[in-house]
């Protein structure tokens, strides 16, 4: 059962080395597996804590886009204003 486990954790990502669309689709195909309730416990766990990290990486990578946003929008004299994003249900 070791074995397998650690088969389990070596084949995880940590999603900073995918896109963000990739990291988000891995991570929306973990949640489907996950529902099924098909997956072994250590599986399961194995995919849980995948999940964990991805999540963590899709954050991070939105929070460097907003950064992107809010240096490029700057006022005439270069003082940085920062205007929040509309939300897609704003729009």
């Amino acid at each position: 059962m070791k074995k397998k486990t650690t088969e389990l954790a070596e084949n995880q990502t940590t999603g900073n080395e995918l896109l963000f669309e990739e990291a988000l689709q891995k991570l929306e195909d973990i949640v489907k597996q996950l529902e099924k309730g098909e997956l072994s416990l250590d599986e399961s766990l194995a995919r849980f804590s995948e999940g964990v990290l991805l999540s963590k990486a899709c954050l991070t990578k939105l929070n460097n886009a907003e950064q992107q946003i809010d240096t490029i929008l700057h006022e005439e004299e270069g003082i940085m204003v920062e205007k929040p994003l509309p939300l897609q249900e704003d729009m």
